[in-house]
């Protein structure tokens, strides 16, 4: 996470500000890149295809026995066929840009796996409470000329869902499915939070579905891949962010501190220290449209890539 010292809104107004000083800045995008995400419930789900063939069958057996096996050192032997029927129900861990939601979604669904219904219930419920709250707070001085900002601008907190979702959704912040989403939740918080004796007997569901609302929030409002808005067409195995909404409040601050600013001829590879980016110096000053860029993107060859410039430079020098 971002030092205390600079919130992810001043980290995000510096990082439009410094790619000002680029001179090729209108033929790079920023990456959607920095994701959380788990899909090994994918992996138990699948089943055998009747055309794969005895290697893709053993390959599959041998995925699925090793995803068991660490769910087993993961949560515990004890009861672990329950525990994997749990884990498979709330489904995977949608791929996320890392925000503060990550953590608490993480030891939601922790929760939730062990069979500890009622923490994951109401860490769900207040996991939706927590990324509204930061969302207003983070977003409100973007809005200061809206009718919205005199109901948002003096609280730290809100406890009454609606003013928030009416807020970002009239800002254009929350998509409308979203919005949609959010009031659900907020309806199982008022009927899970607040004493009714009902919720003993439904408890187990309850909470499936509190997580189930909130992976759907996170997947849409936070996904790092996917059809939202914000995200640019026609680039195949990788998303930029287009440009248009490049300095969108909600884009500025919640995804460019993890999305590097490339151009269409970059590459990558792991290495010791992590995931490390190629890429040119300058691509020139002509700007191009998202669809230009989406162009040069899928028209790219493997001997055009920034590192095999640099190894095509190195072997003309040696």
């Amino acid at each position: 996470m971002v030092d205390q010292a600079e919130t992810l809104v001043q980290l995000g107004k510096r990082i439009n500000a410094e790619k000002e000083a680029l001179p090729d800045r209108g033929r790079r995008r920023h990456l959607s890149w920095g994701m959380d995400f788990d899909t090994r419930s994918v992996t138990l789900a699948q089943e055998i295809g009747d055309h794969w063939d005895e290697e893709n069958k053993a390959l599959w057996l041998k995925n699925k026995a090793n995803v068991r096996e660490g769910l087993k050192t993961e949560f515990g032997e004890l009861g672990i066929d329950a525990k994997i029927e749990n884990f498979m129900a709330i489904d995977s861990k949608p791929f996320s840009t890392l925000s503060y939601h990550n953590r608490f979604f993480h030891q939601v669904r922790q929760a939730y796996v062990i069979g500890a219904y009622y923490p994951a219930l109401v860490g769900a419920c207040a996991l939706g409470e927590r990324i509204l709250n930061h969302m207003i707070i983070d977003l409100r001085e973007f809005y200061t000329s809206t009718p919205e900002y005199r109901h948002v601008y003096r609280k730290k907190s809100f406890d009454n869902w609606d003013v928030p979702i009416d807020a970002l959704a009239s800002w254009g912040v929350l998509l409308p499915d979203v919005a949609q989403e959010f009031r659900a939740l907020k309806s199982l918080r008022h009927h899970s939070i607040h004493f009714n004796v009902e919720t003993y007997s439904t408890l187990k569901d309850d909470a499936l579905a509190a997580i189930l609302h909130m992976r759907t929030i996170i997947a849409r409002q936070f996904g790092s891949h996917g059809l939202q808005p914000w995200f640019l067409n026609g680039t195949k195995g990788h998303q930029f962010i287009a440009q248009d909404w490049e300095t969108h409040p909600f884009v500025q601050t919640y995804y460019l501190h993890n999305c590097p600013f490339v151009g269409p001829l970059f590459d990558m590879e792991y290495g010791e220290q992590g995931w490390q980016f190629h890429d040119y110096p300058d691509y020139g000053e002509r700007g191009w449209t998202d669809n230009e860029f989406a162009r040069a993107f899928e028209e790219r060859t493997p001997e055009m890539l920034a590192s095999q410039r640099n190894v095509q430079a190195s072997d003309r020098n040696s």
